[in-house]
């Protein structure tokens, strides 16, 4: 009986304690409520940002024109002004010269006894050691004049000097009054390899001269430029041009990467020595003349008076055959295609090979 009642008493508590257990609930803190219901409200959409255009430059050439030369843009001052045309010598002991670099475009022609000789055309010439100078030949002063370019050289031929006052070209000669104001000598060299001159020489001497240092309104450009680079429509492949001059046998190989022909001679890299850079063209001309011994001291002279002829032109890994036209009266000369149109070359520096026409196969083409 007693253990009976001891059963129910135990069954009622535990009902009881039931009952207490849902009375006494914890409350639900506010904070957690707060937060729940602001979970449950709805994420707003938020649109998208415009997508941007890329912003496009315009390329401006605000001051400045197509150079004559090179037919890259330079300031209005430089391209309107009368280049410089250097006489450069290509003897080995200064194979690598000083400023020569800087050339727009680079004339190269025999001389006596095979050796080469340059005339470097351009009208951005810097630097307190430009050469080594060399005296002139006459077929560089009609190339000269070709440009109305201020010629610079130290000495000249007779021939030269007869070509000198015909032409009328202004000229700065280190064999004249003003030599002493335009070139110097270094001593540490042998003459005749030895004569330099500078920008604030040349400037001095124009000066000195009363040259005038502008292109006259009416100067009508060298050359006709591509807008852009443009490849050429050609089967024939130019890899390397080898120009046989006798004496420094110059190749030059062309490089894809920068699409530009290096120039090599004396079997070595030709380099300037003021920057220790290769020279570098985008173009080649070569223009082939009838050429031949105008004396017994092995005096070059050719036929460009007021004539015509053939040659190439060779620009990012291709050549065309060309033709070309001059009349040296009229201060006149240029390049033409195969159908006869005026050749239109690529921006950028211009080597031109003037070379013997009865020699044709020592300039070849891989």
């Amino acid at each position: 009986m007693r253990k009976t009642a001891f059963i129910i008493l135990l069954i009622v508590l535990a009902l009881y304690a039931l009952t207490g257990c849902k009375k006494d609930k914890a409350p639900i803190d506010e904070d957690i409520i707060q937060e729940l219901e602001i979970t449950k409200k709805p994420t707003p959409t938020i649109a998208p940002e415009p997508t941007k255009e890329p912003e496009i430059i315009e390329e401006t050439h605000e001051g400045e024109m197509r150079s004559n030369l090179s037919g890259l843009w330079v300031p209005i001052e430089t391209g309107n002004k009368r280049p410089y045309a250097i006489q450069f010598s290509n003897f080995k002991t200064v194979r690598n010269q000083w400023g020569i670099g800087q050339a727009d475009i680079l004339y190269e022609a025999l001389v006596e006894g095979g050796i080469t000789r340059f005339l470097a055309i351009g009208e951005n010439f810097t630097g307190d050691r430009i050469g080594s100078v060399r005296s002139s030949r006459h077929y560089f002063v009609s190339f000269a004049d070709e440009y109305n370019a201020i010629y610079v050289h130290f000495g000249k031929t007779k021939y030269a000097v007869t070509k000198l006052k015909n032409l009328g070209i202004d000229n700065l000669d280190g064999e004249t009054g003003i030599g002493n104001t335009v070139f110097y000598r270094d001593k540490s060299m042998k003459a005749p390899h030895n004569a330099f001159t500078s920008l604030d020489r040349i400037l001095e001497g124009i000066k000195q001269k009363n040259y005038e240092s502008e292109l006259s309104d009416d100067f009508e450009p060298h050359y006709s430029f591509y807008e852009e680079d443009t490849n050429l429509t050609s089967d024939l492949t130019c890899i390397k041009i080898s120009i046989k001059y006798p004496y420094n046998k110059p190749y030059f190989m062309y490089d894809q990467a920068d699409k530009l022909y290096n120039r090599y001679q004396f079997g070595e890299v030709h380099r300037d020595s003021n920057t220790g850079d290769q020279l570098s063209f985008k173009n080649i001309i070569v223009q082939f003349v009838k050429e031949w011994n105008i004396d017994k001291n092995g005096y070059q002279t050719m036929d460009i008076e007021n004539t015509e002829g053939k040659g190439y032109y060779i620009s990012n890994g291709k050549a065309v055959n060309i033709t070309w036209k001059k009349n040296e009266k009229n201060k006149w000369m240029r390049y033409y295609d195969m159908v006869g149109e005026e050749l239109t070359i690529n921006p950028g520096k211009t080597y031109i090979a003037v070379f013997p026409d009865n020699k044709t196969k020592d300039v070849v083409i891989e």
